[in-house]
């Protein structure tokens, strides 16, 4: 969809109205040069009219100059805020794979900066369609004084475009080279605060980044924005060259050989004098026109690869009676490897209340796994069956609403967002006492009072989110790995337990051996295949005999 399409669909009345006003106003400001040029001329009788009409048309150009103005500073926001809700709604929709393979750089771009240029563009509408309007109402009353010197003064605007419109196709090109190297930028900005600390601990890799990748994008996109804006500015120039030649030749070429009047001379020299400031105006404001269109370009671009899913509305998810995992594979590509890795085939089945262990060295597929059953995923081939019916795109929506998990590359929100958990406040504060957490952060109508924590007091602060959604399944990725040894314990030995009592499925993903005699099962990866799918008749026992370390009051 082109940038005028959306405009017209999304503004309704408003955008004409708009332009109509602007087209006004530009005809006005033609008009009170055409009522200047009969007062040079005009009788001291006349002149009172002419006055009179002078007022009348320069109180109409201020108001429609005002409301065009104004119009079209409403629809910019209004855009603005359009366009960045849509692309909040793709990107909350979209799977997750793309999400993953996107990254978050292009589309922190859209809901910053290419938005910005839409809305400087709206700004520059006013002056397009005002200056527009301007030089058309001016063509129009030099044909009034002279169709001789009409059909040159066309000749010439026909020159200046042609010239303009070379310039302007190699400057959209450099403009569109540069916006797909900001997305670069933006993620290597990123890379500045997220590899901050291991920077400073190393000044040689600092600088390398800043010296071999940082000013080189820089550089290239300044040079290209640089190139495009002289590029316009170029065209500009060449626009008034050719319009002071057309001046020259009307005022000292064609007066000898047409005997034009010379009030009509006078006139036509004092159009096009004035005509200068409205054709910078326009050239000027064009820029912006190409700078929303590859903004605009980029956004259609970003949401389109970020398809959405089906999501349709779900009931809260309270039970299930069995999760199957049927011949699945997926594959993925691993760090420095050149084929991919194939995770599977994977046949696992669940059961409610039972405390399952993975178990597997790095890179085995344990993660990938967790994703996979979680819905996160989609497998290439094989199926996940809930109660025996097959997951397709419809329902895997309704399907991840049975799991709550805490993954190792968790992110903690600073609000219990969609909680509708009775007296909320209270039970978020009562797991926070539970998991020794209350000296250092408290919750109020929902929200932490702060998130500046540890990484393991963060994953404890996880936990308790994922304790108060009450899902029927929680997975636990690396959960212990930031804990204290207090804390792996009353994880293992007493949380476990817990949710196990309260029918809860529990998968840990863990490296935690000295446990892993507590799980009702462990299954071990190596290499994406299951190697050991074993019961531990002595992991029931042993979790049988626990003691929750929760008080009943914060049992959800």
């Amino acid at each position: 969809m082109s940038l005028l399409v959306y405009l017209l669909r999304s503004s309704r009345w408003i955008l004409p109205v708009a332009f109509v006003a602007s087209l006004i106003s530009g005809f006005g400001n033609a008009g009170l040069i055409a009522l200047i040029n009969q007062a040079l001329g005009a009788s001291n009788d006349r002149l009172a009219e002419l006055g009179w009409r002078f007022l009348a048309l320069g109180v109409v150009v201020l108001l429609t100059r005002a409301l065009s103005q104004t119009l079209f500073m409403y629809l910019g926001q209004r855009a603005k805020a359009q366009l960045r809700m849509q692309t909040i709604e793709h990107i909350g929709t979209a799977a997750y794979p793309h999400l993953e393979r996107q990254g978050g750089s292009s589309a922190l771009t859209v809901l910053t900066q290419d938005l910005d240029t839409i809305v400087v563009f709206f700004i520059g509408l006013p002056t397009l369609a005002m200056q527009g309007a301007v030089i058309a109402g001016c063509l129009v009353y030099l044909a009034y004084l002279s169709w001789t010197i009409l059909l040159l003064a066309l000749v010439t605007i026909g020159l200046a475009a042609l010239g303009f419109r070379l310039a302007h196709t190699r400057a959209m090109k450099d403009l569109r080279a540069s916006r797909r190297r900001e997305d670069d930028l933006v993620r290597h900005f990123r890379a500045l605060f997220d590899g901050a600390k291991e920077l400073k601990l190393h000044r040689a890799r600092k600088q390398a980044f800043i010296d071999e990748t940082l000013a080189p994008n820089v550089e290239a996109v300044r040079v290209q924005r640089t190139r495009g804006y002289v590029l316009y500015a170029a065209a500009a120039s060449w626009g008034n060259l050719i319009l002071f030649a057309f001046i020259g030749v009307t005022l000292f070429v064609l007066a000898r050989l047409t005997h034009v009047d010379a009030h009509v001379m006078s006139g036509y020299a004092m159009v096009f004098l004035y005509m200068i400031m409205p054709i910078e105006g326009l050239l000027s404001a064009i820029p912006s026109l190409g700078s929303a269109k590859v903004a605009f370009e980029h956004i259609e671009k970003v949401n389109a690869d970020m398809p959405r899913e089906l999501a349709p509305d779900v009931a809260p998810v309270r039970s299930f009676q069995s999760i199957e995992l049927e011949h699945v594979t997926h594959q993925y590509f691993r760090d420095n490897e050149s084929e991919p890795f194939t995770l599977g085939p994977l046949d696992l089945t669940f059961a409610p209340g039972e405390v399952v262990f993975l178990i597997g060295g790095n890179g085995s597929g344990k993660t990938t796994l967790a994703k996979l059953l979680v819905g996160l995923y989609t497998p290439e081939s094989g199926r996940i069956l809930l109660n025996g019916e097959p997951i397709d795109d419809a329902q895997r929506d309704r399907y991840r609403h049975h799991f709550s998990a805490v993954f190792s590359d968790f992110f903690l929100f600073d609000s219990l967002f969609g909680m509708t958990v009775h007296d909320i406040d209270a039970r978020a504060q009562q797991l926070l006492d539970d998991l020794q957490l209350t000296h250092k952060v408290s919750v109020r109508d929902g929200v932490f009072s702060t998130l500046g924590l540890s990484q393991g007091q963060r994953k404890r602060v996880a936990l308790l989110v994922a304790y108060l959604e009450d899902r029927p399944f929680y997975v636990f990725d690396e959960w212990a790995a930031d804990q204290d040894p207090l804390f792996k314990d009353v994880f293992y030995r007493r949380l476990l337990p817990d949710l196990k009592a309260r029918g809860k499925t529990v998968l840990v993903i863990s490296h935690d051996d000295r446990y892993f005699a507590l799980a009702d099962r462990s299954i071990k990866l190596d290499d994406g295949q299951i190697v050991a799918n074993a019961q531990h008749e002595s992991g029931r026992a042993a979790i049988a005999h626990s003691v929750s370390p929760l008080q009943p009051k914060a049992s959800i």
